[in-house]
């Protein structure tokens, strides 16, 4: 009888720890409030790494401005936590400077940097580019040949917003193709950098309808699981770049 009057207790005690379902919870799980709230800072934290990043590479923000957690908070009406994270990776990628109790400086524009990030930027690009052309599924194989459609469309009709807009789904898409996060991560931190230096030199010194046309041969070799034609058509494509690069600065 006493045994039997202590594992009563006892039950409802491990009860009470498991839960209901008789399952105990993993040790550090999140709870879907948790999770719920997770997802949405993360949500909410890349919407203002967009928005801020399109602010610096289109020029709105200029080189050498001066911005701050407070005054991007209330432009995007974002809290200061995730526009403090954007930042943080905004810092990691070179657009901007963070001067600890001085303030926040958009970086400036050095075209012998520029070479510098074009140097790297072949080399995983073109690892991308094979790696991509044997791992893409069909269905990232599909979307490869209609952005390479709206590329020809593009430099037919000399097009610089379907380009532009094409050409950063073009760059999400080989990233994803490819399946190296490793490699993917590397090539995310200098795609801002390339395309706020485009920006600011296109309309002066690019030749946008051959552009389109090599990003265009490009996405074809890819989606048609060509490793070396991949790799021939990313160093084309590069070398245009880096000579657009070199015809606007002296260097």
């Amino acid at each position: 009888m006493a045994r039997s009057q202590t594992s009563a207790p006892a039950a409802s005690r491990s009860r009470g720890r498991t839960g209901s379902s008789g399952h105990r919870p993993r040790r550090g799980a999140l709870q879907p409030a948790a999770k719920s709230t997770l997802l949405q800072a993360q949500t909410l934290t890349e919407q203002a790494y967009r928005l801020i990043e399109e602010q610096i590479v289109t020029l709105r923000l200029k080189p050498g401005d001066v911005i701050s957690e407070q005054m991007l908070s209330a432009a995007f009406k974002i809290g200061r936590t995730p526009v403090r994270e954007a930042l943080q990776r905004l810092a990691r990628e070179g657009l901007i400077t963070i001067l600890p109790r001085k303030g926040i400086l958009v970086s400036e524009i050095n075209p012998r940097n520029q070479l510098l990030v074009l140097e790297v930027r072949r080399e995983i690009e073109r690892l991308l580019s094979r790696t991509g052309a044997e791992r893409a599924t069909a269905e990232q194989r599909a979307q490869l040949l209609d952005i390479a459609q709206g590329m020809d469309r593009a430099s037919k009709t000399n097009d610089d917003i379907a380009f532009m807009r094409l050409d950063r789904e073009f760059n999400g898409l080989m990233m994803e193709t490819a399946h190296n996060d490793y490699a993917a991560r590397s090539l995310k931190l200098l795609q801002g950098l390339s395309r706020r230096f485009w920006y600011m030199h296109y309309r002066d010194a690019a030749d946008l309808p051959l552009c389109a046309r090599l990003h265009a041969d490009q996405a074809r070799a890819i989606a048609q699981g060509d490793r070396e034609a991949a790799a021939r058509a990313c160093d084309k494509l590069l070398d245009y770049v880096e000579n657009f690069t070199r015809g606007t600065v002296s260097v």
